[in-house]
């Protein structure tokens, strides 16, 4: 299951992009789903370890991905750490959601704004309360109170 803490979290990795920088292994470009993520998120594809050929970009480093493509790598990868998804645009929703799915244990990710995880239900644990959500409403119920203090009209 997906689990989601809003607002400030000790401990969670704030700067995703340097971490990841910091702390990837090459082997990890040759994991299939990694390299579904990086096409879909930044329209890219993985020509080796070192290489990716971005439409955007041309041929980069694979520190030049996009901060959201790094967190995601992170979650799949590390669990170790909690990281900041809020680095990660809406885009990225479907892939937390795949991912929490795919693993054999929950996986934790810390939000500091309302993530769209789409229309179709879902189940996302509140951390900050430790209720199940299943769909937006509910979700963004909890978020802006934990976010921003307040609860939706």
């Amino acid at each position: 299951m997906l689990n989601v803490y809003f607002g400030n979290m000790e401990g969670a990795v704030y700067n995703t992009s340097v971490y990841f920088d910091n702390t990837y292994l090459d082997t990890w470009l040759e994991d299939e789903f990694i390299r579904k993520i990086i096409k879909s998120v930044d329209k890219a594809d993985v020509i080796s370890n070192k290489a990716i050929d971005s439409k955007a970009l041309g041929v980069i480093p694979v520190t030049k991905l996009s901060g959201g493509t790094k967190t995601l790598i992170l979650v799949y990868k590390d669990h170790s750490k909690v990281f900041n998804a809020s680095t990660c645009g809406d885009n990225c929703a479907k892939w937390l959601l795949k991912i929490a799915k795919e693993s054999k244990e929950d996986i934790t990710i810390n939000l500091h704004h309302i993530m769209d995880f789409g229309d179709k239900p879902f189940e996302i644990r509140v951390l900050n309360n430790n209720i199940v959500t299943h769909d937006m409403s509910e979700l963004a119920d909890f978020a802006c109170e934990y976010i921003y203090g307040e609860e939706l009209a």
